[in-house]
């Protein structure tokens, strides 16, 4: 079983690396640019779709405003993306948002960014598995019909890339989403060059079509609220551009220059595309409809509406059908490996948590591969729930982004300006002054725009699903304070305790005894060795023949060791040992006592099952016994060596954790 699990494992993930190989899984900036964009890139492929729906439920005249929201929407983007150049810059330690908010603004305002950042990560992979889901759904009856299943199954696939580490995941997902970002640009030039240089009339199919308003008396506050919902919808665009903050760590040196530059090239495609979209769109007269049924007519019976880069492609590439199936492949794809940013950004921030104590510690800790496996496999599990619980409904789920993503973008603004006001008062240099005025200014602009956005994304999406995620954060906030409280307490109680330096006044030691056979003998000879003032053998009378037995064999052996019998009317174990043991010490409280238990080694899992379980009941019950030391005196079995022979084939000794894991270096290696 043991070799079984291990081959799997290696099969998965691959060979461990060595720790000092970590630069081997750093980044350079050609495979950053997918590990961290893709969630970026996927959000520009459904922002201006979610534009034009919110917007249909005005009418036709509504769609006027789409150029100047995506306008709006692509002006945050460029704050925030300067913003957090200047984040990169000043914390490169790969804490982010996390790490502005608590060295500015104090734990409390760190710790809600951590809890904002870890949902936000989790319904990101949630969202984007469960519209890949149903993008995908609408092509192949079969993943419409088990959504669910597909995006557990993809979720599971995406943790198994990514346990392989950072690199190879980076590698994997290079080529999807360069051929994405390709694909779109040359859509988007195509398109724009027929219609304003070749002068062609280039028309949507839904071009024709009549939408009705659901509402057609929408006028004053009602209409700016509307206008408003949409841009915060917009926003949708801006989730994953935090991730770079985040995953400074992962990059080549000069770490900070790179992410940078990486986050500047991240921004500009995204810009560039979001408005490329939207500007083609209304070109071609796209009618996109929230509830087609009911707001479209002219269309023909059984109309089925394609998304928005559907109808681009369909319509830029008329007459080429192989340009609109990639187009349609690499967008579902880039949907699919959108999660693979959370999958980068949440494990390092777990980490980080977990070094403050926060997390439990675990998550701070690199796997076989380097990456942080116990982070990737903590956000998989969440996400696997969320798209359980939601029935993998992208409608249900994207009520809950965005709000956890611009909490951590207002007080991140926040943090930063207090640091460039706290560096100013000791700077004297004049160069050196400018710099952080600048960049001072930026982060205000950022914090004024981030902090809109944040009120009107609550005031339009709270009672639609956004209380769901807030409700998550708050959650996550209290865990997080309870463990940290916990790690405080367990501290407090180790360093305020003295020791006195006073030794234990004796040791009684006890071995405990079923049969008369080898390993009782070295259990016995092992008690020996440590020289105790009191040692005696120990057996529970649960079957009065085999007891009567072993008296008589021990009697007529040559073992000095006194063996005492403990009766057990109700043919108990366990409790008789601990009445046994407790009896010994409050005879003699200042006396240590020490329980030798015999155990088997064995080589197959079914053999853990038919021995040692007695054993196990009495170390998990007398570890609770206030002075008394418990040692396991291991005898390897037969098969215990084929096992072990196994393991060193598999794993070899050279591996990170052999010598830990009980493998003998080879030799020359000594």
């Amino acid at each position: 079983m043991s070799k079984l699990s291990t081959a799997t494992k290696r099969l998965l993930v691959g060979r461990p690396f060595r720790s000092d190989k970590l630069g081997h899984t750093l980044l350079p900036k050609r495979i950053a640019l997918p590990v961290f964009a893709s969630d970026a890139m996927s959000s520009v492929a459904y922002a201006p779709e979610e534009i034009f729906l919110v917007l249909s439920v005005a009418g036709i005249s509504a769609y006027a405003y789409t150029p100047w929201i995506g306008l709006a929407v692509c002006v945050v983007m460029a704050v925030v993306v300067a913003s957090y150049r200047q984040n990169v810059h000043a914390y490169p330690s790969g804490g982010g948002d996390y790490e502005v908010a608590t060295t500015n603004l104090g734990p409390t305002a760190g710790l809600t960014v951590g809890s904002a950042l870890m949902v936000d990560y989790v319904l990101t992979v949630a969202v984007s598995i469960s519209s890949a889901a149903s993008n995908i759904g609408s092509a192949v009856p079969f993943v419409a019909t088990h959504k669910v299943l597909f995006a557990v199954a993809a979720i599971a696939l995406l943790t198994a890339i990514n346990l392989r580490g950072i690199r190879e995941s980076g590698t994997a997902f290079a080529i999807p989403t360069y051929a994405f970002i390709v694909g779109m640009f040359l859509m988007l030039a195509w398109g724009l060059f027929r219609i304003y240089v070749l002068g062609d009339n280039v028309q949507a199919e839904s071009a024709g079509f009549v939408l009705k308003a659901e509402d057609q008396h929408l006028y004053g506050i009602a209409f700016a609220f509307l206008i408003a919902r949409a841009f915060s919808s917009g926003c949708a665009a801006l989730t994953g551009v935090e991730a770079i903050s985040n995953g400074v760590p992962a990059f080549r040196k000069p770490k900070s220059r790179n992410a940078a530059t990486t986050l500047l090239m991240l921004g500009t495609i995204a810009i560039v595309l979001l408005m490329g979209i939207i500007i083609l769109a209304q070109k071609i007269g796209i009618v996109y409809a929230h509830d087609p049924a009911t707001q479209l007519s002219g269309a023909p019976d059984g109309y089925q509406q394609k998304t928005l880069i559907a109808q681009l492609a369909e319509a830029v590439f008329n007459g080429f059908p192989v340009g609109f199936y990639f187009i349609a492949i690499v967008t579902a794809l880039i949907l699919v490996l959108a999660a693979n940013t959370a999958f980068n950004g949440f494990p390092v921030l777990g980490s980080i948590l977990a070094q403050d104590r926060y997390l439990p510690r675990q998550l701070h800790t690199r796997g076989d591969r380097l990456a942080f496996s116990n982070g990737i496999l903590f956000l998989s599990g969440a996400a696997i729930a969320f798209v359980v619980l939601f029935g993998a409904e992208v409608t249900k789920l994207i009520q809950l982004y965005i709000v956890g993503v611009f909490v951590s973008f207002v007080l991140s603004q926040t943090g930063m300006i207090r640091h460039w006001t706290r560096h100013l008062r000791s700077e004297t240099d004049p160069v050196q002054r400018r710099h952080m005025q600048r960049s001072r200014v930026i982060n205000s602009v950022g914090l004024v725009m981030t902090g809109a956005v944040l009120i009107i994304v609550l005031i339009t999406k709270f009672a639609a699903g956004a209380w769901i995620a807030i409700v998550a954060m708050v959650a996550i906030f209290v865990v997080m304070k309870m463990i940290r409280r916990h790690y405080d307490s367990v501290a407090a109680e180790l360093e305020e305790v003295e020791w006195d330096g006073v030794l234990p006044s004796r040791t009684h030691s006890i071995v405990l005894v079923s049969k008369l056979h080898m390993p009782t003998l070295r259990a016995i000879n092992y008690a020996r060795a440590t020289r105790p003032d009191t040692l005696e053998a120990v057996t529970v009378n649960v079957d009065e023949p085999d007891t009567r037995a072993l008296v008589r064999e021990w009697e007529r052996s040559d073992i000095t060791v006194p063996l005492k019998v403990v009766e057990s009317p109700y043919r108990e174990i366990t409790k008789p040992v601990l009445d046994y043991v407790r009896r010994v010490r409050r005879d003699s409280p200042r006396d240590v006592v020490t329980v030798f238990i015999p155990e088997y080694v064995v080589g197959h899992w079914w053999e853990q099952i038919l021995h040692n379980q007695s054993a196990l009941r009495l170390k998990s019950r007398l570890l609770f016994q206030p002075g008394v030391m418990v040692t396991s005196v291991p005898w390897q079995l037969t098969s215990s060596e084929k096992a072990r022979d196994r393991a060193r084939r598999v794993e070899p000794s050279a591996a990170p954790g052999a010598t830990r894991r009980g493998f003998d270096a080879p030799e020359g290696k000594q």
